[in-house]
């Protein structure tokens, strides 16, 4: 009995937290996590830099590099002065250089291919830290509904406890039966109570969690799914292995990387052909800060030719294509690897629809054989240890009814990040 108090103290004191949790629908969540979820963010940086690398590889085509620079200079005794044409005590210069490469070895253009490619594996990128980040979000709010769900199952299996603990006294009393079925019932009501505080410790942990997830310090509480499971998947298996070789984010970004390797490769090699750059430049000197007497202006070609730097241009030319090498084997081993895993996913949600489906009957049947036990019991055909046996079925039943309804989601969730493509509008889900 010591027993039972402290357990009930310990469950009314973690009933007694103060209800006060805010509560986000699925697609509030997913938009949420989209902007505090370190991977995803770094994602988008990746990709906001790469833009930035292709419009700056475009730009040497068009533009030339230009640089300005100003000195000036005093001395303690007095030097001949280029733009007054006599000594003095001061010196100032200022210039503006431009250059433009009229030829590179077909650097320019290896480089706007290697930009081009890297912008095309950013944004696959991205597109993949995107569905990562919505299958981790869904994975919280389904813990969420599943651990309160729980602790129904759970609160249900103590009133059906407490219940039978009153019948069984109640028969005990009359002479109906031995005393230790009312101490069978006590254990099991007890750790029925045990139960619901673990429920209850579970769904705050995983409140707290979708409140990490969505950028809130304290918990966060998810809003009811509609109760309908989702909807068969929309493709066949052989569509979804053509759909990931050809659109999934992994297969995207690897052959995007084997082209950028390749690209810098080839840029790399240009370096063995000469350069030949366009020059201009205007310079005026003074003896003041701001130079005024002095103007020159000159254009010019310039050719340089890289002979011989000690090997370190063999030694890049070597590391490069090692990295190209790896790149390629990389995007030839997932597409090797499409089929299994796709099929692991297709498969895993088949699975989980068909175990949903078991597990809805399996509650109704385990209902029902407590039904038919309780009336047994009453009427003293049945011992106790039956009826404890059915009831524990009807509570594990309901507990793998829960866990096989957000099996079928989470399974449906791993499929869309491996094909990079949503089945449906998640962000519009809510309560039923």
């Amino acid at each position: 009995m010591i027993a039972t108090l402290t357990l009930g103290a310990a469950l009314q004191l973690v009933a007694a937290r103060p209800d006060t949790v805010p509560v986000v629908t699925l697609g509030e969540a997913l938009v949420a996590a989209a902007r505090v979820d370190p991977q995803y963010v770094t994602a988008a940086g990746q990709l906001a830099s790469a833009e930035w690398g292709r419009r700056a590889a475009m730009l040497v085509f068009f533009t030339p590099s230009v640089t300005a620079s100003a000195d000036y200079a005093e001395f303690s005794t007095s030097q001949f002065n280029i733009g007054i044409g006599s000594a003095a005590s001061a010196s100032g210069r200022f210039s503006l250089d431009a250059r433009y490469e009229l030829f590179a070895g077909g650097r320019k253009i290896q480089g706007a291919r290697q930009a081009r490619a890297e912008l095309e594996s950013a944004e696959a990128g991205e597109l993949g830290a995107r569905f990562v980040t919505a299958l981790e979000t869904e994975r919280d709010y389904y813990a969420v509904l599943g651990a309160r769900e729980l602790r129904t199952v759970a609160q249900q299996r103590l009133d059906r406890a407490t219940q039978q603990f009153a019948l069984a006294r109640a028969r005990v009393a009359g002479g109906a039966t031995v005393q230790s079925d009312s101490l069978q019932v006590l254990l099991e009501m007890q750790r029925a109570e045990v139960d619901l505080i673990a429920r209850e410790a579970d769904l705050v942990v995983a409140q707290l969690q979708l409140g990490r997830r969505v950028g809130q310090s304290g918990p966060v509480d998810a809003a009811p799914l509609a109760a309908a499971a989702p909807p068969a998947l929309p493709v066949a298996l052989e569509d979804a292995i053509r759909m990931a070789a050809s659109q999934g984010p992994a297969w995207r970004q690897a052959r995007a990387e084997e082209r950028a390797a390749h690209a810098a490769l080839r840029a790399q090699q240009g370096s063995y052909l000469p350069t030949i750059t366009l020059t201009g430049s205007y310079a005026a000197f003074d003896d003041k800060f701001f130079p005024t007497t002095t103007k020159r202006r000159s254009i010019g070609i310039n050719l340089s030719w890289p002979l011989w730097n000690g090997g370190q241009r063999e030694f890049a030319i070597q590391q490069l294509s090692v990295q190209r090498d790896v790149a390629r084997v990389v995007r030839e081993d997932l597409e090797r690897a499409a089929r299994r895993d796709v099929t692991e996913a297709y498969t895993a949600h088949e699975v989980a629809r068909r175990t949903l489906a078991i597990a809805e009957s399996s509650v109704g049947v385990a209902a029902e054989v407590l039904r038919v036990q309780e009336a047994r019991y009453q009427a003293g055909a049945s011992n106790v240890l039956e009826l404890l046996d059915a009831q524990t079925q009807l509570a594990q039943a309901g507990a793998d009814l829960v866990q096989a309804r957000y099996a079928v989601r989470l399974a449906r969730a791993a499929l869309e990040a491996i094909l990079g493509r949503r089945f449906s509008d998640a962000t519009s889900e809510g309560a039923p």
